[in-house]
């Protein structure tokens, strides 16, 4: 992408697409039944999929203060303070769907995080990750370190997950990688 374009991403195109990438997620997880939402901050990704698909989902932060208090009635969500590095109480291969949505780059074990994932979900489930990449407006307005596509892909590979796919839609400012837990014990190439 030519500088001439970067340029003319205005500085609040995340507030922009926000509800896009929220939609476009629960889309992508419609059909997974049970979700853990890993770095869920305040719970409104978690909250919109138990809401919108009717999925039962556990949003994890390891920030109480972000998490909000009380019960969310007729809904099938906790949100809870915890390590993502330690899901203990989730059984293994229990879970449909990983989702961690502009979690990532500030998880100080990232790779330890992706194999805790790849623990929790059952064979075939899948591990959804949106974040900011490299080089994006994200980059520059925050000054924070985000990963390369090809990083991203290589992390979630180096954790077991198969046919591992990175692409980077809305103007290349979101990194969409996705993976699934292969079937058979034997983890695939991909």
């Amino acid at each position: 992408m030519s500088t001439s374009k970067k340029q003319k991403i205005p500085s609040d195109y995340y507030e922009r697409i926000g509800r896009r990438i929220q939609c476009r997620i629960g889309q992508t997880l419609r059909l997974a039944g049970r979700i853990v939402d890993l770095g869920c901050g305040n719970c409104e990704l978690a909250q919109y999929l138990a809401k919108t698909y009717r999925q039962s989902v556990i949003g994890i932060d390891i920030s109480d203060d972000t998490i909000p208090k009380g019960r969310h009635s007729n809904l099938d969500l906790r949100c809870i303070c915890r390590d993502a590095r330690h899901l203990d109480f989730i059984k293994e291969a229990g879970m449909d769907a990983v989702v961690m949505k502009f979690a990532l780059h500030e998880m100080k074990y990232p790779q330890k995080i992706l194999r805790e994932a790849y623990r929790v979900l059952r064979p075939g489930g899948t591990i959804l990750i949106v974040e900011f990449p490299k080089n994006s407006l994200a980059q520059r307005l925050w000054n924070e370190n985000y990963f390369t596509p090809k990083q991203l892909g290589n992390m979630l590979k180096k954790a077991g997950f198969c046919e591992v796919k990175v692409r980077l839609p809305y103007r290349a400012q979101i990194t969409w990688a996705q993976g699934w837990k292969p079937i058979s014990n034997e983890k695939k190439k991909s």
